[in-house]
Order: structure tokens, then sequence, then C-alpha cells
């Protein structure tokens, strides 16, 4: 059977409505994989059973992350923050890393892992190198590098590729069991991953809008350590 993964989804509190764009399933459904979707909640009971049903995990994109959960207060170049769902996948990703499971965080999720281990956020980036491109969601915008002796570089087999990018926050400080392996031109973070045992990867780009091997490379990567979990019980 295929290894299930769970993806977890926006919610809206003015319209009662969770929502995940179908690339994210379809992504994971054509690496190999069983998707299904983890509405947040406040439930650790429900919080729980989404831990024993999942093999692995992806932390979607979507809106800010409060800077209380760093101990710094709003600035001005803030966004929408959503409190139901930071306080759900600061919840569910702490949980996921302390158990070791396979994990892959995408843009905001990305930022998720690094704030779920004791990390920070940049709130607003300031740079010469547009974040957020004015460009078709499958068009690779800008270049970035990649650490070579970092499980990022095995995965895609390249130290450089060129990215999407729709973000105006990025990781600032790490968090404890994090490290950086993939930049910008301009120094901005665009992937982490842990240090420790375990799949835990967060990349800053959208992989799931892109058609490129290197995408390709990333959910296969995913769904291969939510195999070994499910292989060994976990």
């Amino acid at each position: 059977m295929r290894p299930i993964i769970g993806i977890t989804a926006n919610y809206s509190d003015a319209e009662r409505l969770y929502s995940l764009r179908e690339v994210y399933t379809r992504a994971v459904q054509k690496a190999g994989g069983t998707a299904i979707i983890l509405p947040p909640v406040e439930n650790d009971e429900i919080i729980a059973n989404y831990l024993s049903i999942c093999n692995g995990f992806i932390l979607s994109g979507g809106d800010d992350i409060d800077p209380f959960y760093w101990g710094d207060l709003p600035q001005g170049g803030l966004a929408q923050i959503n409190p139901l769902r930071d306080r759900f996948e600061i919840c569910l990703t702490s949980r996921v890393l302390e158990l070791k499971l396979a994990v892959l965080g995408i843009c905001r999720g990305c930022q998720l892992l690094n704030v779920a281990s004791g990390g920070s956020l940049v709130q607003d980036i300031s740079s010469n190198l547009s974040h957020e491109q004015k460009a078709p969601k499958d068009y690779a915008f800008h270049d970035i590098f990649i650490d070579r002796n970092s499980r990022l570089a095995d995965i895609l087999n390249s130290e450089a590729i060129r990215v999407n990018s729709f973000h105006h926050q990025a990781v600032n400080r790490l968090g404890w069991d994090m490290r950086a392996v993939a930049y910008a031109v301009d120094g901005t973070v665009e992937g982490i991953e842990s240090l420790g045992a375990g799949f835990a990867v967060g990349v800053q780009w959208h992989p799931e809008w892109l058609c490129d091997k290197y995408s390709q490379s990333l959910f296969r990567a995913l769904v291969e350590a939510a195999v070994t979990a499910k292989i060994t019980g976990r």
C-alpha cells in the first residue's frame, strides 16, 4: 500500500472554509503516496490521530505566522495571520519533529519548521531581489544555491537551481535542530533541514507548482522516507 501523506489545509475564519490547492495532492500521488487533507483543529486527541494515521506530512503554504511564537512584536510589514492554523500547525509540527516523522515544509511550511523548533523569522524581507514574482506560478523566477554537503543537495542532485517565489517572510534565527542549506543571491534562506535523524526538510519556494525534475525528486524523497517509516511501524 502507498504511504499516507497528510497535508495541512488553510482555514478562512470569515468563510468557515478549509482549503488546499489540488497541486499538492497531485504531486504526492505522482510521487507514489496517498494524500489526505488535514483540517486545522484545536483538539489534541484529533492531532494525535493525525500523527498515528499518517506516515509523512507536508506543511503547506499560506498566511504569515504570528511573531508571538518567537517572542517578537508585530511589525508594519506583517500581513494576514491565521490564529487557529498557527496554533494547530505549531503543535503538530512540534510533535512531528519530536517523533522524527517525515515532513516537508513548503514556503510558510518551511518557516513553520523553523519556528516550531525555536527559531525566528524576518517579518518582511527588505531586498533588491524580488521574492514575490508577478509571473505564472509554474515559472521558475530566480536562482538559489544549495550547500553541497546537505540532504537537499543529495535529493536534487544539484547545487544551483531556479525556483518560483511567493513570499515576503523568511527564516531568520535558526531553530535548535535546523541548519540553513540553500540561499538566494541576496542571502535570503531558501532551504533548511534537520541536523538530527529523520526526514525534515523545508523549502521556501513552491515545488508543487513546478514540473521540473527537482520538484519531482523532492516529493519522491518525502514519500520514500514515509515508506521507510511505514515499514518500521512508524
